[in-house]
């Protein structure tokens, strides 16, 4: 029987100024007709690419597929001319791209956007066009869909711009629907939103899909089988639980080795070492060697096929059959020879910063008066200690005001109303030459590494700039404290006239993170240092910090929307929803007996690598999107999300009581927190009602 899609030795090459970059070097694999493929790998794998040739969207020049079979349904996709592909795009094969925003035209409406491919595709009329957009938008989970068909993209949140997306792609029932990192952009939360969505819409329309993605841990309950890529190749490919059971590669081993557990080991991640290579050489030897611990002397001398080691398992490597006995030995190796990054036994009791009622609201302004009509509050009323020499993770959904708070303890943002005590002094009531001094002792690690430095300066101006500022040292100490600052981040202290454009992404972090640390300071608001990057190189990253903090003596303020990785760096949590903590306590408690339903969604939505236990759990899947911050939800504001609400979570805001001891205090504000005391595992078993 014909295969839906037959992919033969794909090699697809971008003819540069600086030579020749080998994006796709030779893949093959086929899907059937209702089946499911996750291709996996770093950024720069050539993952993307791939699967962009297939649909013919290759700029030429500078891209050029220069070999290789694409057959579809019977006909070779390479040899149709553009007009031909136009006709199947959209058609029979869909694409859904990573970034919901910047894949709708922001010049036009939702609805003409989806009508227009109806119109050009099926022939219908606007009307019927018009129906079949609002049936969709309806099966995607569109609130008022016949209403916001009118809307335009910057109308939407970033889940309903993907479910817009996902029902672009459906409009004309595609056999195959490619999903290019539909998840990387959005909150655990909304990711299990749309994985879910778009799980269901396959098993309903019998779609094949191709799932792109950098974390094996999105997929591993998800779709039939994986193909890992490395450097344009395919290294490993095998059923999706063959895979994570019995790897026989070491670069997947290493992808599944970052990627944090919600079991509660408190052991360091494994990144893997190094960076992948650089394409615009063609690989003479095992791509992976530079970067791999079980590397013999013929990695170095040949590329190894890929060849079947098992039923529909193939694998890349010479030491394929060692590395399935080696892979739990080694493992376990490089856990006991790492430094000692665990959290100490004695917990710290001297409050570093004490955040007291901390309001920020932003005025909602309109008219040529620019008259105040209402508020944004962004944090509403938010207490909390950070004890010296402690880590504590701040989580929640987009839009739930945790940078806000970050930013307007560190007074970037000037405060509404409350208190910001940083070693026994209120930054809020410190004049401008006062808190400048004070700004020594707090530092701040951004979200994005390259747009937080000037692409202008080099590597050594911008760490440097932070010294100047507070004239700490003369000429010669700064360009020394320089030198150690590279070198305690891990760099080569002779990047320093070096451009950050020059530089990978994590790369780029820890260049932010010397920044940080160049005034010595005390407390570090780390503001998701991490959800830029690839899980390898976060696994990196959060090594470091800890190492750091251990090293220096460092109190963090830790702020992401991914628990499991929060939960190998904190010490304690605290849950934000819509501007105000609803739950805060000892992380290990906090994962054992969450007790605040929101706490125990996000906990659900956490991916887990292991396909036995993906596909057994039920996520507690939360309806909508958070609510509007200028016109918050009256009593509790989790409410109109919540599948325990009765009428007293309507009426009244609960209080913000402990739920612990006063040795281990559990903070949360739930009417209905005694009911879930019993309930052990209950965010990671993810029992929903």
């Amino acid at each position: 029987m014909a295969h839906l899609l037959e992919v033969n030795d794909l090699k697809t090459r971008f003819y540069t100024e600086n030579g020749i970059v080998h994006a796709v070097n030779g893949i093959s694999y086929t899907l059937e007709k209702g089946e499911s493929l996750a291709i996996v790998g770093e950024s720069g794998s050539g993952k993307t690419v791939g699967v962009l040739s297939i649909m013919g969207l290759i700029n030429t020049p500078p891209g050029k597929i220069e070999a290789g079979e694409v057959i579809f349904n019977g006909r070779d996709l390479l040899d149709l001319t553009a007009r031909q592909m136009r006709d199947i795009r959209g058609r029979e094969i869909a694409m859904v791209f990573q970034d919901p925003m910047t894949s709708l035209n922001p010049v036009l409406t939702i609805g003409r956007q989806l009508t227009e491919a109806l119109e050009r595709h099926l022939k219908l009329s606007r009307t019927a066009a018009n129906a079949r957009s609002v049936e969709l938008l309806e099966l995607v989970g569109i609130p008022n869909a016949a209403d916001r068909i009118s809307d335009y993209p910057h109308q939407f949140s970033g889940g309903q711009r993907q479910r817009i997306g996902i029902a672009m792609a459906l409009l004309c029932d595609p056999s195959l629907l490619i999903a290019d990192e539909p998840t990387t952009a959005l909150d655990v939360t909304i990711q299990a939103q749309i994985m879910e969505l778009v799980a269901k819409l396959q098993r309903d329309l019998g779609m094949a899909i191709i799932w792109i993605t950098h974390d094996l841990g999105v997929v591993a309950g998800l779709v039939d089988k994986v193909a890992v890529m490395y450097s344009g190749y395919i290294v490993e490919m095998a059923p999706v639980r063959d895979l994570y059971m019995a790897t026989s590669h070491p670069y997947t081993l290493g992808l599944l080795e970052s990627i944090p557990t919600i079991d509660g080991s408190e052991e360091r991640l494994i990144p893997i070492p190094g960076l992948p290579p650089d394409l615009l050489q063609e690989a003479q030897h095992c791509p992976f060697a530079p970067r791999c611990r079980f590397a013999v002397e013929k990695c170095w001398e040949e590329n190894p096929p890929l060849l079947a080691v098992d039923e529909d398992h193939f694998s890349a490597c010479w030491r394929w059959d060692e590395i399935r006995g080696l892979a739990a030995v080694a493992t376990k190796a490089a856990v006991v020879n790492v430094a000692d990054v665990t959290v100490a036994d004695e917990k710290p009791t001297d409050a570093l910063l004490q955040v007291r009622d901390l309001k920020k609201h932003f005025p909602v302004q309109e008219g040529l008066l620019r008259r105040q009509v209402g508020a944004v509050q962004a944090v509403d009323g938010v207490t909390f200690d950070v004890m010296r020499g402690e880590t504590l993770g701040l989580v929640g959904e987009s839009g739930c005001g945790k940078s806000t708070t970050g930013r307007t303890i560190l007074q970037l943002l000037k405060p509404t109303a409350g208190k910001v005590i940083l070693n026994g002094q209120d930054l809020t009531q410190l004049g401008k030459e006062e808190l400048r001094l004070a700004r020594r002792d707090m530092q701040m690690i951004f979200q994005d590494p390259y747009a937080s430095l000037n692409p202008r300066m080099t590597v050594g101006t911008i760490i440097r700039e932070a010294l100047e500022i507070h004239e700490i040292g003369d000429r010669a100490s700064r360009a020394e404290r320089v030198h150690e600052l590279l070198e305690l981040v891990g760099l080569n202290p002779g990047f320093v006239n070096r451009y950050p454009h020059e530089f990978s992404g994590g790369q780029r972090q820890r260049i932010g993170i010397a920044r940080a640390l160049a005034t010595n300071p005390a407390f570090i608001v780390a503001d998701e240092p991490i959800s830029a990057l690839d899980v390898s190189i976060q696994a990196q990253v959060i090594n470091l910090l800890m190492e750091l903090k251990n090293q220096l003596g460092l109190t963090y303020l830790f702020i992401a929307h991914d628990l499991s990785m929060v939960r190998y760096i904190s010490d304690r949590i605290a849950v934000m929803y819509l501007g105000r903590i609803v739950e805060l306590c000892d992380r290990n408690e906090l994962f054992d007996h969450p007790l605040h339903p929101y706490t125990q969604a996000l906990l659900s939505a956490i991916p887990v690598a292991d396909p036995d236990s993906e596909s057994a759990r039920t996520r507690i899947i939360l309806e909508g999107d958070v609510p509007n911050p200028a016109n918050p939800p009256h009593a509790c504001r989790f409410h109109t999300r919540c599948n325990y609400v009765t009428d007293i979570c309507r009426q009244e805001d609960p209080e913000f009581r402990n739920m612990g001891s006063a040795e281990t205090p559990h903070l949360v504000a739930c009417h209905h927190a005694e009911q879930f005391m019993g309930d052990k595992q209950i965010g990671l078993l993810a029992q929903s009602q």
